[in-house]
C-alpha cells in the first residue's frame, strides 16, 4: 500500500461509539413522528367547524423559522452520526493512502489543495441552478412534499451518493465515473456510462447557460460583476499557489473584498457611459459563455477554476446564511398550504402529479447525478487526504440541501396567487381565476414588472428580497437593490457549475476518444486538452446559440436523476467489493431503487407528453437514455449476485500499486475481474 504518513483514520475520529447510527435513526424517527402528529392535529382543528380553534389559520401555526430550525437539527445529526458511520465503518477511510493529488501531481489538474478551497470549489461546482430553481417551482405542490423530500433525500440519498462516488474516484487515482464502472463492473457498463454521462452533462450545461443568459441579458450591472470575478480569481490563484503558496487567509480576504467591491461598483457602472460595454444581447452572451467555458476547462485548475469557485462559494453561503438570519428576525408565516390542489396533476407550472415530478423538479436540492461527475472529475484530483472526504462530499451536499430548503421557504412565504402569477404565462394564469394580491406592490418595490416571468428565478429573487428588506424598519426602499443583487447572485451560482462541468466533460471525452487515439487520453497533453475542451464547449454552445435547448430541457430533470440512480448502483457494487458486511450496501441500494423507479416513471410520462406534442427528437433521446441506463443497472445487479456469494472483500480494481494515473498511459490491467 502506498502511504503518505502513518496517520490512520480511526473510527473514533468520526464516531466515538458504534451506537451513533442507532441514535441518528432514532432522532429521525422521533422527528418524523413529531411532525406527523403536528400535521394531524392541525388538520383536526380545521375539520372541527364548531370550535374556536378551527379559526386558526395554518400559516399562523407554521412559520419559516420553525421549519428551518427543524431541518438544521436533522442535518446536524446526519453529519455527526450518519456521515461518521459511513466514513469509519463502510468505507474505512485511511489517511495512509496517497491521494491522486500527490501520486499524480502534474501542476495542472492534479494539485494538492487546502481542504477549505477544495470544499469551496466542490460546493460551487455542484450547487448550480437546481437547489435554487427546483424547490421554488416545486412549491406548486405545497410546502410539505418539497420540505420532506429535501431533508430525507439529502440525508439518505444525495449526501451518500456524493460521498461514495468521491471516495471511489480518490481510490481510483482520480478517474472518471465511466472508468470506475469499467474497472469494477464491466467493460460494457464503463463505455455505456461514458456515453450517457457525456450526453447528460452537455444538455445540463446548455440548460444552465440559458438561465445565465436570461439573467444577464441587457443587465450591465450583472455582466460587469460576473466579468470582474475572472481577473480577481486569477489574481488570487497566482497569489495563493505561486507567489505565497498556502497563504489562504490573506488571499481569501483580498478575494472576498474584491468581489464585494465588484458588486458595489456594478451599480455606478450600469449608470455610466461604460454601461454599453456590458449591456449584451442574447446572441453575444451565447458566444461569450462557451468561450469562457473553454478557457476554464483548458487552463490549469489552480489559475481560474479553483480560486473562482472558492470565492464564489463562500459568497453563496454568506447570502444563504443572511437569508437564514433574515428568516430568524422576520419570521414570516407560510402562505402556501401543506399541499395544494395540484398534487394529483394538472398544475399550471408542472403538469404532472406530485409523484414522480416533485422529486424530478427539486433535483439538485436533494440528489443530483451531476454531482457524480464533479465527485469523479475535478474534486478528487485536489484532495490532500481521505479524512477530508466526509466534509467535502457529505458536507457540501448538506449545505446544498439547506440552500434548497431556503429557496423553498422564500417561495412559500409569497401569497399563492402572486406566486402563480409570477411563475406562469398570462394565458395560463388567466385560466386559474386567481386575483393577484400584492403583485403590483412588489413590482413597484423592485422596479420591474415581475408578473408572468416563469422559470423560478424571479419569484425566488422577489421572495428573498422581500425577506431581506423586511429585517428592519426603513429598509423597504432597499428592496430593488436586494432584487438585483439576488438576480446577479443566481447567475454567479449557475456560472460556477458551467466552468467545472465543462472541465469534467473534457475528462470524459478524453477517456472516450483516448480509446481510439491513445495520446488524447493524456491530461498533460496540451493538444488533447485544447481539442477536447473546444469540442465540449462548442457542443453545448451550439445548443445554447440555436435555442434548441428549450425543447430538450424537459428531459434534463429526468436524465439528471437517472444518472444519480446509475451512480448509486455503481456505488453499491463498490461497497459489496470492499465491505466485510454485505448489509452496508443497503445505504446505496435502497435510494438507488427508489430513484430508479421514480425516474423511470417520470421518463415514461415525459415520452407520452412528447409524443402527444409531436416532439420526435425528444422521444428518441428519452428512450435511448432509459435503455442505456437500464443496461447499466442490470449489469450492476449481475455483479451484485456474484459478490453476494463471496465471503471476503475482493477489493476494487484501482491499480493503486501500479500508480496508474490518468496522466500516465497505458493503464494497468484489471487485477480482480468479475466480468
Amino acid at each position: 500500500m502506498n502511504t503518505l504518513s502513518n496517520e490512520k483514520l480511526r473510527p473514533g475520529q468520526f464516531a466515538r461509539n458504534t451506537e451513533g447510527g442507532i441514535r441518528f435513526y432514532s432522532a429521525i424517527i422521533l422527528f418524523a413522528a413529531t411532525v406527523s402528529h403536528a400535521v394531524r392535529y392541525i388538520s383536526e382543528l380545521h375539520a372541527a367547524p364548531d370550535t374556536a380553534l378551527s379559526m386558526i389559520r395554518w400559516e399562523e401555526l407554521m412559520s419559516a423559522l420553525m421549519l428551518m430550525i427543524s431541518a438544521l437539527c436533522v442535518f446536524a445529526l446526519a453529519y455527526r452520526y450518519y456521515a461518521s458511520f459511513i466514513a469509519a465503518k463502510v468505507l474505512a477511510l485511511d489517511d495512509r493512502y496517497i491521494t491522486p493529488a500527490y501520486s499524480c501531481k502534474d501542476g495542472r489538474d492534479f494539485v494538492p489543495t487546502n481542504k477549505w478551497i477544495v470544499f469551496g470549489h466542490h460546493f460551487a461546482a455542484i450547487a448550480g441552478a437546481g437547489p435554487l430553481i427546483g424547490p421554488t417551482l416545486a412549491a406548486q405542490y405545497g410546502w410539505g412534499p418539497g420540505f420532506f423530500w429535501i431533508i430525507l433525500g439529502s440525508v439518505f440519498a444525495g449526501c451518500v451518493h456524493d460521498m461514495i462516488i468521491l471516495f471511489a474516484s480518490v481510490r481510483h487515482q482520480g478517474q472518471s465515473l465511466s472508468v470506475i464502472a469499467r474497472k469494477d463492473v464491466s467493460v460494457l457498463t464503463g463505455y455505456t456510462t461514458a456515453i450517457v454521462t457525456l450526453f447528460i452533462i452537455i444538455v445540463a450545461l446548455s440548460g444552465l447557460a440559458v438561465a445565465v443568459v436570461n439573467a444577464l441579458y441587457r443587465n450591465p450591472w450583472g455582466v460587469f460583476t460576473i466579468a470582474m470575478t475572472i481577473p480577481i480569481s486569477m489574481t488570487v490563484g497566482m497569489y495563493m499557489f505561486k507567489i505565497r503558496p498556502g497563504a489562504i487567509l490573506s488571499g481569501s480576504i483580498f478575494g472576498v473584498a474584491a468581489v464585494c467591491a465588484a458588486v458595489y461598483l456594478g451599480a455606478p457602472v450600469s449608470e455610466s457611459s461604460m454601461a454599453g460595454w456590458f449591456s449584451l444581447d442574447r446572441n453575444e452572451l451565447s458566444i461569450l459563455l462557451p468561450v469562457y467555458g473553454f478557457c476554464a476547462a483548458a487552463l490549469p485548475v489552480w489559475l481560474l477554476l479553483a480560486p473562482r469557485d472558492y470565492l464564489s462559494s463562500y459568497m453563496k453561503i454568506a447570502v444563504i446564511g443572511a437569508l437564514a438570519v433574515g428568516l430568524f428576525f422576520v419570521n414570516p408565516g407560510i402562505s402556501m398550504p401543506f399541499t395544494t390542489e395540484f398534487i394529483n396533476g394538472g398544475g399550471p407550472i408542472i403538469d404532472g402529479p406530485v409523484w414522480p415530478y416533485v422529486f424530478i423538479t427539486i433535483a439538485c436540492g436533494a440528489i443530483s447525478g451531476f454531482h457524480a461527475l464533479i465527485g469523479s472529475g475535478t474534486t478528487p484530483k485536489l484532495i490532500e487526504k481521505e479524512s477530508q472526504i466526509p466534509m467535502i462530499g457529505y458536507g457540501a451536499m448538506l449545505t446544498e440541501g439547506f440552500i434548497g430548503l431556503m429557496a423553498l421557504l422564500a417561495a412559500v412565504t409569497l401569497v399563492p396567487n402572486d406566486y402563480f402569477a409570477i411563475n406562469t404565462s398570462s394565458a395560463v394564469f388567466a385560466k386559474l381565476n386567481m386575483p393577484v394580491q400584492n403583485l403590483n406592490e412588489l413590482s413597484a418595490l423592485v422596479g420591474l414588472d415581475v408578473a408572468h416571468r416563469p422559470g423560478g428565478a424571479i419569484s425566488l429573487a422577489v421572495g428573498m428580497a422581500y425577506i431581506f428588506s423586511s429585517v428592519g424598519e426603513g429598509l423597504q426602499h432597499t428592496m430593488k437593490y436586494w432584487f438585483q443583487f439576488i438576480i446577479m447572485f443566481e447567475a454567479l451560482f449557475i456560472l460556477t457549475t458551467i466552468d467545472a462541468g465543462t472541465r469534467v466533460a473534457r475528462y470524459i471525452l478524453q477517456d472516450i476518444l483516448g480509446s481510439v487515439y491513445k495520446p488524447l487520453k493524456r491530461t498533460d497533453s496540451i493538444p488533447g486538452v485544447v481539442v477536447t475542451s473546444a469540442a465540449v464547449s462548442f457542443a453545448w454552445g451550439y445548443i445554447l446559440y440555436t435555442g434548441d435547448i428549450s425543447s430538450i430541457w424537459p428531459m434534463f430533470g429526468t436524465t439528471n436523476q437517472t444518472l444519480a440512480s446509475l451512480a448509486l448502483a455503481i456505488g453499491t457494487t463498490l461497497i459489496l467489493r470492499i465491505s466485510k458486511k454485505k448489509s452496508y450496501a443497503l445505504i446505496t441500494a435502497v435510494p438507488c431503487a427508489f430513484i430508479a423507479i421514480t425516474t423511470y416513471a417520470a421518463g415514461i410520462m415525459n415520452i407520452q407528453t412528447f409524443m402527444a406534442k409531436g416532439m420526435t427528437l425528444n422521444v428518441v433521446l428519452s428512450v435511448v437514455i432509459i435503455v442505456l441506463v437500464s443496461i447499466i443497472i442490470f449489469e450492476n445487479i449481475r455483479i451484485w449476485i456474484r459478490l453476494l456469494k463471496t465471503t471476503e472483500p475482493v477489493g476494487m480494481n484501482d491499480d493503486r500499486e501500479k500508480l496508474s494515473c490518468p496522466v500516465i498511459y497505458p493503464h494497468g490491467p484489471d487485477d480482480k475481474p468479475l466480468a
